[in-house]
């Protein structure tokens, strides 16, 4: 039942389970606000977790939300970081207030920070540094990754500190401490400051071509089987999609539909998709997984308060949704000259925030195949209808894994996407 909790503390709460194996509960009740459901998905996503089933309800000013919830790729044990979640997800709650229902204070942005070291190369660094950095809930927004000709790694980091405590020397230093322990004796420096106008030099990405940015950006994966956007029996699974929309159910609300192929951060991309376009969620249920699919069942409304009835809007509701259950990622291998890039994109939400844990997944695969990072970057890149985040990869020729030859590039690829949608 939806009410006014006296006490912020019980405004989320996270309930272990019984028996090894069995999902955690995570509730949250508070007042509502336009994607709060995207919100909160966006963080259990960041904290490797699976939702394994789900409801949001709201009656336009308080919203409830029951979460089931599987760790799956926790960089910390569930019973140590809950605590950590509990935090995180209270910070994005609005204020139980009453005088706070109407009008919400703006969020503060978190200052940006630059972390820059250098260190001698070795395989798998990329991964470890941004294992730590994660560990220690350190956001990474932006990357420029170089290798000089002698073997050295100069990596700038720009990040924010999702506890809010990287101006404090106590933080400072154990970020330092953390990062030296990794890299052990190939550490050459470390540095740790605020970031200044250099940020703003490095939010773009470097010019895409047009063929590679058609490639990239395009709304429709290729069957063309020598691409390297080639489809696996996986991303086949995904054009089964169906998107249906009804209104004769409910007086106030269109009922949306969703039968699509599972993958990690599913019920994010719905939830990210409702939020960009306004839609109001007043109901929803996500079910469990069976034979590899989902189901949801969800109550919307325009942000009026209004059915979706004008059929242009549905048809730009359930194209946008069967796009984003298509490829929420998009991955793909290039020549830039003589060398291999790896390129991956996903969409930015409208607020600005990018979709968490994407570089983590990325250089974890690429660790796993063996596979050396000569240079990365990450960046903005805007085209007509949005912006997008772009990861590019260069790879060092110099590995173990083979870059020649389609069928190894088309390995590489199907390797980080399935890290990537979690298969």
């Amino acid at each position: 039942m939806m009410g006014v909790s006296g006490v912020d503390d019980d405004v989320v709460q996270i309930q272990h389970p019984n028996k090894p194996g069995d999902p955690f509960i995570v509730t949250v009740n508070c007042p509502d606000k336009t994607g709060l459901a995207c919100d909160i998905c966006s963080i259990i996503l960041d904290f490797g977790l699976c939702i394994f089933k789900g409801d949001v309800s709201t009656d336009g000013v308080w919203c409830y939300v029951v979460l089931w919830v599987i760790p799956q790729s926790l960089l910390l044990p569930m019973n140590s970081s809950y605590l950590i979640l509990k935090e995180r997800l209270q910070g994005i709650c609005p204020p139980c207030l009453a005088s706070f229902y109407l009008v919400q204070q703006p969020s503060r942005s978190s200052p940006v920070y630059l972390l820059k070291f250098c260190c001698l190369d070795r395989k798998g660094l990329l991964h470890d540094v941004t294992k730590v950095l994660s560990e220690l809930e350190l956001t990474i927004q932006k990357v420029k990754v170089t290798t000089t000709p002698d073997g050295r790694v100069l990596d700038l980091f720009f990040v924010t500190d999702n506890r809010e405590l990287l101006h404090t020397r106590k933080r400072q230093d154990e970020t330092c401490e953390r990062l030296n322990a990794v890299l052990r004796d190939s550490c050459i420096s470390c540095e740790l400051q605020l970031a200044g106008s250099e940020y703003e030099y490095n939010q773009g990405i470097s010019s895409l071509s047009p063929a590679l940015a058609e490639e990239l950006f395009r709304c429709e994966l290729s069957d063309n089987e020598v691409r390297s956007q080639a489809l696996s029996p996986d991303m086949a699974k995904l054009k089964k999609t169906i998107v249906t929309l009804d209104n004769s159910l409910s007086p106030a609300h269109t009922l949306v539909q969703i039968r699509c192929a599972d993958h990690k951060g599913l019920l994010y991309d719905i939830m990210r998709t409702l939020k960009d376009m306004n839609i109001k969620i007043s109901y929803g249920r996500f079910s469990p997984n069976s034979m590899g699919y989902r189901e949801l069942d969800i109550f919307i409304q325009q942000k009026e308060g209004k059915k979706i009835l004008d059929l242009e809007k549905q048809t730009a509701l359930c194209s946008r949704l069967k796009l984003e259950m298509l490829h929420p990622l998009r991955v793909i291998i290039a020549n830039r000259g003589p060398d291999t890039e790896l390129l991956v994109a996903n969409p930015v939400e409208l607020s600005g925030k990018g979709r968490p844990r994407v570089f983590y997944d990325v250089t974890f695969a690429l660790k796993t195949l063996g596979i050396c990072v000569f240079s990365a970057e990450v960046g903005r890149h805007s085209t007509s209808e949005r912006e997008w985040e772009v990861y590019r990869f260069l790879l060092d020729e110099n590995c173990e894994f083979q870059l020649t030859g389609v069928a190894a590039k088309n390995k590489i690829v199907n390797k980080v996407r399935r890290t990537l949608m979690g298969w």
